[in-house]
């Protein structure tokens, strides 16, 4: 019976790791398939591109929660972070929960960006993250994310993160933690309608193609869309923008498990947020 157990747990941990773990949070991102690298333009940057957090000219709190991805509570997952800009750059806090009773994630992450002339930007992200497994302990690890980003002009823009670029490990094994490189542009083709490319490398998986469209139709809502190679993936969203308050919605299917959805919301503390195409 203990074997078993411990195959199941292992079973599960693995199979979370190669669906769940890839996706950033943020219902803005999930819907653009996560190929938003060179936009990052709201606190949730914390987690996909920290470069962008000097972007935001307000301070932001935002939450994002999945409470069953899939149909599955096991692999229920929340953010929330905080973003507060300063004269040199940005600088944000953040957290997240994942999992249930018998395997469980949670990760204390903090951050900064430096805005260089408004044309470039360099970030980074120090993340602490604990991993427990009922019975059997913890561990915890400490992860470094930079991320870059820059205006080629005022409508292409550049965007490149690398996450756990000193390659933490929770034991001897290498590799036992993501090593995450993506790249990528974004081009605004007309005034309210921007266009996302990128490219994600796990370094134990094949590269992710991903793609993104965000078309603001009117001053308060936003249709997004999405799809993503290595996992197939096609996503959509809407986002309601009204005064300091920006809600999201994102839905999307994956080629093995099916369809799920998302539902994130940020708060601008200044009075024109609102016309802000937040996340």
């Amino acid at each position: 019976m203990k074997y078993l157990a411990i195959k199941a747990l292992c079973t599960f941990f693995v199979f979370t790791q190669f669906i769940i773990a890839q996706f950033d949070p943020g219902a803005k991102q999930i819907a653009l398939s996560n190929s938003d690298v060179a936009v990052s333009d709201n606190v949730f940057a914390l987690f996909s591109n920290p470069a962008g957090l000097a972007q935001i000219d307000q301070s932001e709190i935002g939450a994002f929660f999945s409470p069953s991805p899939f149909g599955m509570s096991e692999l229920k997952n929340a953010y929330a972070a905080l973003s507060y800009p300063m004269n040199f750059g940005t600088m944000a806090i953040g957290g997240m929960v994942y999992g249930f009773e018998l395997y469980k994630e949670s990760e204390i992450s903090i951050g900064g960006s430096y805005n260089y002339r408004n044309s470039f930007y360099l970030g980074g992200t120090l993340n602490y993250k604990n991993i427990s497994i009922k019975n059997y302990g913890s561990k915890s690890a400490i992860i470094l994310d930079l991320g870059l980003l820059a205006i080629i002009t005022k409508d292409l823009h550049f965007g490149f993160s690398y996450k756990n670029i000193t390659r933490a490990s929770l034991s001897s094994n290498t590799d036992e933690l993501p090593v995450e490189i993506i790249s990528g542009l974004s081009y605004r083709i007309i005034n309210n309608c921007t266009v996302s490319l990128a490219i994600e490398k796990d370094i134990r998986y094949k590269a992710s193609p991903r793609f993104g469209i965000d078309y603001k139709i009117i001053k308060y809502l936003s249709l997004r869309t999405g799809f993503s190679k290595n996992p197939n993936l096609y996503s959509f969203g809407v986002g309601l923008h009204y005064s300091m308050f920006n809600f999201n919605y994102a839905l999307f299917t994956h080629q093995e498990l099916g369809l799920t959805h998302q539902v994130g919301v940020i708060i601008s503390f200044n009075k024109n947020a609102g016309d802000k195409d937040a996340e």
